[in-house]
């Protein structure tokens, strides 16, 4: 990252969705875009106006012909978002004129933008921290208030002041370990030793306590992967469909209709559900249904969240029981729900003896109790974790892994401060501490680092 402006050749894409709409936006931006884009605007002289301004005009295919009017606005470097001289023009909506105004603009002799390419130039170009840049793909493909929330926090820069703050703190530390080092005939000794394991051991807890927060990052941006098991014709699709408020699963009273898992996404609370449908778990010579029992157990591998359907109007025979406290067993530390489903067909029936607690009853044709389970699903997922989303979260299993290798060469260095090694050994590791967290804002990174960051957004961002 660098703070002097690149002033790339220019590049122009769509920066709004593609479809029928009110209008759309076409972005171009980098080294003499402004006159490249004024050779086919009819209207004011575009080289000559103030930033951010907006002019009316025309938008003329070289042929003379009119593509459309527009409204075109002018952002001279360094006051955009890419740093760069950046054109904005914003046309009537549509698939065939907004693809014509952006040809027409591409034959000025602008190349057609990469997935991401305005943003990383914004990156390269010092408007933001690399973590900020993927704050604005986690904002684009937000799918949860939650998500947005978080998604805003790192773009404000927050994750990327803890980093600065521990990047600083080791600073301190290496400069009065290498200090010394230069002084090391003389005798001199510049580096308290409790003084330096006291700044390390405190890094090593903030590090720590930052890190404590990925998990619920990963279910605030990811969504909480929830499985619903249990045998055929359970209710597992119906409620589903009830959750979600439509049809999105084929729901008949013929065991085995759900032969694969079928995903649907669900928000509630502000969180998002990823809710999954499961294949009835049951002993079949059906090779179709058995490949979707097979995907069921591999999604109970996966789940953030599992939730057992066990239909309240069919008796409870010792095979089911047996099954139930299986899937308890190895559903480990990931939390698991025991649900009754068809709680209307189950009126009078005794399940005393049962000897098996359901964590609640329900009806999804009769949403009985609907509106409970739906708290307690959010209740479970996020049971022993941090939910207080106003605080920073880790969202990013690269940021994830960088400060736990941070942390890593962090505890290296206090082990060699306690065994009395030399101070070269300890720089060794403050040093590769610091790559690490240089690695989260951009301060060291690599091509193919950048390039696998942004290709995660779409073109005209």
């Amino acid at each position: 990252m660098t703070s002097e402006i690149s002033h790339q050749p220019p590049v122009a894409a769509i920066a709004t969705p593609i479809g029928e709409g009110g209008i759309a936006v076409i972005r171009a931006s980098g080294r003499g875009v402004i006159e490249k884009v004024q050779n086919c605007f009819r209207g004011k002289d575009l080289t000559k106006v103030e930033s951010h301004t907006v002019h009316f005009g025309k938008i003329v295919h070289k042929d003379g012909r009119v593509v459309d009017e527009v409204l075109v606005t002018v952002l001279r470097s360094p006051k955009s978002y890419t740093g760069e001289d950046t054109v904005e023009v914003s046309c009537h909506g549509g698939v065939l004129v907004t693809q014509s105004v952006l040809e027409t603009i591409l034959d000025q002799g602008i190349r057609a933008a990469k997935p991401g390419e305005f943003t990383q130039r914004a990156f390269l170009n010092g408007k933001l921290d690399l973590e900020q840049a993927e704050a604005v793909a986690d904002l684009i493909h937000a799918k949860s208030i939650k998500a947005v929330d978080a998604a805003h926090q790192q773009l404000e820069g927050r994750l990327g002041e803890h980093i600065n703050k521990f990047r600083q703190q080791i600073i301190d530390a290496t400069a009065m370990v290498e200090l010394e080092l230069d002084f090391i005939e003389e005798d001199v000794e510049f580096a308290n030793k409790e003084q330096l394991r006291k700044l390390l051991t405190d890094l090593d807890r903030e590090i720590g306590t930052l890190l404590d927060t990925y998990e619920t990052g990963r279910l605030v941006r990811d969504g909480v992967k929830t499985v619903f098991i249990g045998r055929p014709n359970a209710g597992k699709s119906t409620l589903l469909n009830t959750l979600i408020g439509t049809e999105r699963a084929i729901v008949t009273d013929i065991a085995g209709t759900t032969r694969d898992t079928i995903d649907a996404d669900w928000s509630y609370d502000g969180l998002l559900f990823k809710l999954i449908d499961t294949a009835g778990l049951r002993e079949t010579k059906d090779i179709i249904e058995a490949e979707g029992v097979r995907r069921s157990q591999k999604a109970f591998e996966q789940a953030d969240l599992i939730v057992y359907l066990k239909d309240l109007s069919q008796p409870l025979h010792t095979s089911e029981r047996e099954e139930i406290a299986g899937f308890q067993k190895r559903a480990g530390e990931t939390p698991f729900l025991l649900v009754g489903t068809k709680l209307d067909l189950a009126a009078g029936r005794d399940d005393k003896d049962e000897r098996i607690h359901f964590d609640l009853k329900i009806s999804a044709i009769k949403e009985e109790n609907i509106d409970t389970l739906k708290k307690l699903m959010k209740q479970r997922a996020l049971e022993n974790k941090d939910y207080d989303t106003s605080s920073l979260l880790v969202t990013s299993s690269r940021h994830r892994d960088a400060l736990q290798k941070a942390r890593e060469h962090i505890r290296r260095a206090v082990e060699a401060l306690d065994s009395g090694m030399t101070g070269d050994f300890l720089s060794i590791d403050l040093r590769s501490s610091l790559r690490q967290l240089g690695e989260i804002t951009g301060e060291i990174t690599n091509e193919d680092v950048l390039d696998s960051i942004f290709s995660r957004f779409c073109i005209g961002k």
